[in-house]
């Protein structure tokens, strides 16, 4: 969990330093207010409404998808968040920060929670890195510990 933390907050002081010293305040509010519109829609598990933020050829880092960088229809985006909200019925991310970088990248930190059918409960912290161009997310890049801690 440390090695996590160490790399996001490696990640975190080189984007902040490689911001743009040109860029335009109204960019930048407009930014946060489209990250906070998509985790509103997250948070009510509109899943159509919610992939259509995303530009057709939108970019995924996840580690549920693998290590490297996919592409990802807004068709499978639709069907993971769907499968995911079946097993966890109450899912939700509650938003800790939000980092506006730069005229199109903004980086949150969040918890998601969830509880299964069976009582089962999770709670994950989670950064996102995303790039935001033209009014479409280009990049949706995640980043959590997947390392399973009960084996």
């Amino acid at each position: 969990m440390k090695i996590i933390q160490i790399l996001i907050t490696a990640l975190f002081i080189s984007v902040m330093t490689t911001g743009c010293n040109n860029c335009d305040s109204k960019d930048k509010s407009t930014n946060e207010q489209f990250v906070k519109k998509y985790f509103q829609l997250f948070n009510q598990h509109q899943w159509k409404a919610l992939s259509e933020l995303y530009a057709d050829n939108a970019e995924f880092k996840d580690p549920s998808l693998g290590t490297g960088t996919v592409k990802q229809s807004r068709q499978e985006f639709v069907r993971k968040y769907s499968e995911l909200n079946q097993m966890f019925p109450d899912l939700k991310d509650e938003i800790k920060t939000i980092y506006v970088s730069g005229d199109s990248n903004v980086i949150v930190e969040f918890v998601s929670t969830g509880t299964a059918p069976d009582n089962t409960k999770f709670e994950l912290p989670i950064c996102t890195i995303f790039t935001i161009k033209n009014g479409k997310i280009t990049k949706d890049f995640t980043y959590y510990d997947n390392f399973d801690e009960t084996k």
